[in-house]
């Protein structure tokens, strides 16, 4: 309950998460039926970069910052140009969080979901999108709204599961409810976002969900320092599970970029595989 975004926003872990996000919601707009986004960690939706909080880490300079002005492959920049959609004055002040990218790739048959427990912040989030009837916000533990919200309607949906990891044992809570999920709605796209910061523990958590997962799961990897570094954050991860098709030539379009743009010094790797 500690956690604020607003020292983060806009940073490489942004950066990466959020083209990838993109990329999710693009490949099931490919269909013309609706689909059903869930975001069991919507946070506030918009940062203001000129806040104390993130003007005190700046960690958008080394993120969002170095993309805007360059060329990049059409995935990221459709990723780019909701950034500038947050930002009418053409300055760079504000960068959307999840919630807010997603709201604006959204069709008239699509429909959003999103749960924040934090008081403050889920009110925040619910006047950002009150006007909105294909929203929804709710104050709900992000674990809770899987077992509220799955399946979906539509019978289509993408899951967003992105927390601060501030427990220790949140790799944990996620092996224990993504099986739990996946009974509710096996066909389901979900996206799980991870910080790389010790390895063997990601690796265990590979592992478990190879023994407990039957569908196909890819993982994209951006690491910008080496792993040894004593960085707080070496790079993240991101879990896809049940991948559209051809999601894995997307990314590998675009992530050698982003590595090369984002990575300081060539330090760190970028990777894409499938797990199994």
């Amino acid at each position: 309950m500690n956690y604020s975004h607003s020292y983060h926003a806009g940073n490489f872990a942004d950066v990466f998460k959020h083209a990838i996000l993109v990329s999710l919601i693009e490949a099931l707009q490919r269909k013309e039926s609706g689909f059903c986004y869930i975001d069991t960690h919507a946070g506030a939706g918009l940062y203001d970069l000129s806040s104390d909080t993130a003007q005190k880490s700046k960690e958008y300079k080394s993120g969002i910052s170095l993309l805007l002005d360059q060329s990049c492959h059409d995935n990221i920049m459709t990723y780019v140009n909701c950034v500038k959609k947050a930002n009418p004055e053409s300055e760079l002040r504000y960068y959307p969080g999840s919630p807010y990218i997603a709201h604006s790739l959204l069709r008239a048959q699509d429909r959003m979901v999103l749960s924040e427990l934090h008081p403050s912040v889920y009110q925040t989030i619910k006047e950002r999108f009150a006007h909105d009837k294909r929203v929804s916000t709710h104050r709900l533990d992000a674990y809770q709204s899987l077992k509220a919200f799955l399946p979906p309607k539509e019978r289509r949906g993408l899951i967003l599961i992105d927390p601060p990891y501030e427990q220790q044992n949140e790799f944990s809570h996620l092996i224990n409810t993504l099986p739990l999920a996946l009974k509710r709605f096996a066909t389901g796209v979900y996206a799980i976002w991870y910080p790389i910061k010790d390895r063997p523990p990601i690796e265990r958590f590979y592992q478990e969900l190879k023994k407990l997962i039957e569908q196909p799961m890819l993982i994209a990897e951006l690491c910008i320092y080496p792993e040894s570094s004593a960085q707080h954050l070496n790079g993240c991860g991101m879990l896809i599970i049940n991948p559209p098709w051809q999601l894995d030539k997307q990314i590998n379009g675009y992530l050698p970029q982003l590595w090369s743009t984002l990575s300081q010094k060539a330090w760190g790797q970028q990777r894409l595989f499938a797990l199994t």
